[in-house]
């Protein structure tokens, strides 16, 4: 909490999915704790032991893409030996009464982002940031055409063992599923309410709000104000097709949601021309997270249209996103009991010190 902060505590809603809530409490920061350990990045280039380093690739499932090529490739994707889901089993599923099952169908993927061990994603080039995310869109269209049956292809990274990390080689993964997420599906039933009703996506409204609303609230006995909301206070980073926005209701205390400026609703359609302005609007968001809570774990996913009957007037209403997850507090009790997150900074304060990064 920056010294000039006022102490906040208030639950805010979502505006995408209105039922989840999160408390925004900063004297809880002020609180007697333990420093949060940051992790050591190994920034080798090369490990002798680690399956993912060139040299290695017969430690790892065969290829199933490289990027440029398997001799000199830059980005790899093999098979995940430790799926969640699989196709090696194909059954129908179970009911017996209340309880139901479907079989775990499906596809799981790791893709090696970068041939260097210990590279960040701040530290990539924005040619290779570039072609990295054409491979993810690449791989989904695959994975949607080759199975009618799956409905969700989830894009995710996990950087660090509080994270999900099990390997420290850079890497991100692409799960191929028979259902929509549960988070996806509530965002994709909000924005179309939202639509029905405004005849506008809610994120398109969002960012218009963040590029262009201000207000100050007064109190009404004293007259003195209780908030001001300022025209770019959650805007963390901007360029010409895309923008990085700092949730006003974010879980997590430096979670940031890049999305693109002008309306699209599936992540497979993201031309190329557009690819590199999310590349540098990534890598420089990356950078200043970096900056300030250096050495954070983090998960970062893609939120995108699904396919098939359940999103089929999606086009109008959902516009797809990449959330940016930094883990730098535990789960407490009362989140895990209520389901409620708790941010002990505001969002407006952790916005204001990622703008304040001066970057090359």
């Amino acid at each position: 909490m920056s010294d000039s902060e006022e102490t906040v505590r208030e639950i805010r809603i979502n505006p995408i999915v209105p039922s989840e809530s999160v408390l925004v409490a900063t004297a809880r920061g002020m609180r007697p704790r333990d420093a949060e350990e940051r992790m050591e990045r190994n920034a080798e280039a090369h490990v002798d032991r680690c399956p993912f380093c060139t040299g290695n690739e017969d430690k790892t499932p065969p290829t199933i893409l490289a990027v440029p090529g398997e001799k000199d490739w830059q980005i790899r994707i093999v098979e995940n030996l430790y799926p969640v889901l699989g196709d090696d089993r194909i059954d129908s599923g179970i009911n017996f009464g209340l309880q139901q099952a479907i079989e775990g169908y499906g596809r799981h993927e790791v893709i090696i982002d970068h041939n260097n061990h210990g590279i960040a994603i701040h530290d990539m080039e924005v040619t290779h940031l570039q072609t990295l995310f054409q491979t993810y869109r690449a791989r989904m269209k695959q994975l949607y055409e080759s199975d009618e049956r799956i409905r969700y292809v989830l894009v995710f990274k996990n950087f660090g063992a509080a994270a999900g990390a099990s390997i420290k080689h850079t890497h991100s993964q692409i799960i191929a599923m028979p259902v929509v997420p549960e988070n996806v599906y509530n965002e994709i039933m909000h924005s179309r309410n939202y639509y029905q009703k405004h005849h506008q996506c809610i994120f398109c409204a969002m960012i218009d709000e963040a590029l262009t609303f201000e207000a100050t609230i007064y109190d009404r006995n004293s007259g003195e104000i209780r908030r001001r909301i300022d025209v770019g206070q959650y805007v963390v980073e901007r360029g010409e097709k895309f923008i990085a926005i700092k949730p006003f209701a974010s879980r997590y205390e430096w979670e940031v949601h890049i999305l693109p400026l002008n309306h699209q609703s599936d992540f497979i359609n993201c031309p190329d021309e557009d690819m590199e302005d999310f590349a540098n609007v990534l890598k420089r968001t990356m950078k200043r997270l970096d900056h300030v809570i250096g050495g954070a774990q983090y998960n970062f996913f893609l939120h995108s249209q699904p396919h098939g009957e359940t999103c089929a007037d999606c086009p109008p209403s959902y516009h797809w996103h990449l959330e940016i997850c930094p883990r730098t507090s535990i789960p407490t009790g009362f989140e895990l009991g209520s389901g409620l997150f708790v941010s002990t900074i505001s969002p407006e304060d952790a916005a204001e010190q990622l703008r304040a990064v001066t970057l090359d």
